[in-house]
């Protein structure tokens, strides 16, 4: 595999005092889809603005592929795209004109054929001509992608890029980032839509500046939850499908409920009797926001041991 960032040891302390970020170590592979999740505050939007030089940090190397992001910042630069979280837009220039524009900030060629592709990709085709003070929220967000993409980074950074887009625009947003990986561009992504985080090659928690978790989701979901979550009628059958399994079935207002670390064949085999049966059952998944609020829950205990 190929390395696309390497952050080691980073730490960013403000002039306040404030220490954001405290001995940062990550290390994100070439076409990887990348998550980093975390409450406000955490240091997310912090650690993606050292990396895109706008933020100079405290100690720790940051390395952009094999260029240094201080000591080779023009270099390490031109690799990467960056859709912060605010939205920064000519209000009165046309679709077409800001995101050709910059590409030439990065001193590339005119090339119109990719332009039009990466329109096309975040379905802004047809309001290629439109000024941007024309365009609803969600499609000043998608121009705001475009433009990071115009000049063909390596590495693109987004900042809560779905912040304000509708349904199907995020969609479209996912479908367009699995394409650019597919061609080996780097995608490392911020989000407070957890369930997002599912579309990603690999995350990682961030919480009070530290890096707290960092696997990919199926893992995660595995290690932070109690397993399948089985919701059904109170019925015999269904009863006797949850005893073959042990589990421990509890009446609530939504019927039985059992929880069961895995779906083994004879439990399965056992719930689909049941449902010939007659019996109603749904097997749900532990869900990234599920494992969100766990690891949030453990590392506020941590914290509240070591006061």
């Amino acid at each position: 595999m190929v390395t696309a960032l390497s952050i080691t040891g980073l730490t960013k302390t403000y002039a306040s005092g404030l220490q954001a970020l405290k001995g940062v170590d990550l290390t994100i592979e070439r076409g990887e889809i990348f998550a980093l999740l975390g409450p406000n505050g955490a240091g997310k939007t912090t650690l993606i603005n050292i990396v895109c030089g706008i933020v100079t940090p405290t100690a720790g190397r940051v390395r952009v592929a094999e260029f240094d992001v201080l000591r080779d910042y023009r270099a390490a630069r031109r690799l990467i795209g960056l859709v912060p979280q605010e939205l920064a837009t000519d209000a009165f220039e046309t679709v077409w004109n800001t995101v050709s524009f910059s590409r030439g900030l990065f001193g590339k060629p005119p090339n119109p054929a990719h332009i039009e592709k990466v329109l096309r990709d975040l379905s802004l085709w047809d309001k290629k001509d439109n000024q941007l003070r024309q365009l609803s929220g969600g499609m000043k967000r998608r121009v705001m992608i475009a433009k990071a993409l115009s000049h063909e980074p390596k590495i693109l950074f987004l900042d809560e890029p779905t912040a304000g887009v509708d349904v199907h625009s995020r969609a479209l947003f996912w479908e367009a980032i699995h394409d650019e990986a597919e061609r080996g561009v780097t995608v490392f992504v911020t989000t407070h839509f957890l369930e997002e985080a599912e579309y990603c090659d690999w995350v990682s928690f961030i919480d009070a500046g530290r890096l707290v978790v960092d696997a990919a989701p199926e893992d995660l979901r595995t290690r932070y939850s109690d397993g399948y979550r089985i919701v059904t009628n109170d019925v015999p059958e269904a009863r006797a499908a949850l005893g073959s399994a042990s589990a421990v079935a509890r009446e609530t207002p939504d019927g039985l409920v059992a929880s069961v670390p895995t779906l083994p064949p004879a439990l399965l085999s056992a719930l689909g009797d049941a449902v010939r049966a007659g019996a109603h059952v749904a097997v749900e998944q532990p869900t990234m926001p599920d494992v969100f609020r766990r690891v949030l829950a453990q590392q506020g205990a941590a914290r509240s041991r070591a006061a």
